[in-house]
């Protein structure tokens, strides 16, 4: 293991969450990606069975970084302000992709959706018995949150692959911040963080009739 997985530690990438809002309740866009990047150096320190999803994350990542440093950099400063500046200048493909595959409310909505996966995942981690089944547990958290985006071949791969996960001991130890106890005890205090992240971006794009953007 080397020194950056062994510095790991995944309630401080929970806590980051909690930096993403400012005093209006706004979004940050820099404090959202970096809570996303360590979620993918968790996903990846579990081996290649989350390949599948932190590929796709990473992928999204670069796209946002790339319109953060962009020349309209000033309008990806929050997802209220990108949200706002590419719907009143038309930069999102509504109903199918064509002019702006890549928009950054199209971008983000694919990591919000990836987020709420993660967040019932965890928290069925830190609410079930010692002797539950990860691939139970990872199974119902994807059906509730991802499913409905993927075909059903992706479906019925990601379900067998599913199959293979770690323990949840494993999964906890993963978090390097502690004991198992000492895991579910974090999860419980940083969980609400992403939750209440979640809640803010998913009421944002309803209002703006985003939240099926193809």
């Amino acid at each position: 293991m080397d020194d950056l997985e062994s510095n790991f530690n995944l309630k401080i990438v929970l806590v980051s969450f909690k930096q993403c809002l400012n005093e209006k309740q706004e979004v940050l866009l820099d404090h959202y990606l970096a809570g996303w990047r360590g979620l993918v150096r968790f996903l990846n320190s579990l081996g290649a069975i989350f390949s599948f999803i932190s590929k796709d994350v990473t992928t999204k990542l670069q796209i946002m970084e790339r319109l953060r440093s962009g020349p309209q950099r000033e309008h990806y400063s929050s997802l209220q302000s990108m949200v706002a500046y590419e719907v009143s200048h038309k930069l999102v493909d509504l109903e199918r992709r064509s002019r702006h595959p890549d928009s950054g409310c199209r971008t983000v909505l694919r990591l919000h959706r990836a987020l709420r996966w993660l967040q019932l995942f965890l928290e069925g981690l830190r609410t079930s018995p010692e002797d539950a089944r990860t691939a139970v547990l990872c199974t119902e958290s994807y059906n509730a949150s991802l499913a409905a985006y993927h075909p059903w071949i992706i479906r019925r791969a990601v379900t067998v692959a599913f199959c293979t996960l770690p323990t949840r001991k494993v999964f906890l130890e993963a978090m390097n911040v502690g004991s198992t106890e000492q895991a579910v005890e974090m999860l419980g205090e940083a969980l609400p963080f992403i939750e209440h992240v979640y809640n803010i971006s998913q009421k944002l794009y309803a209002e703006h009739s985003l939240l099926d953007l193809p």
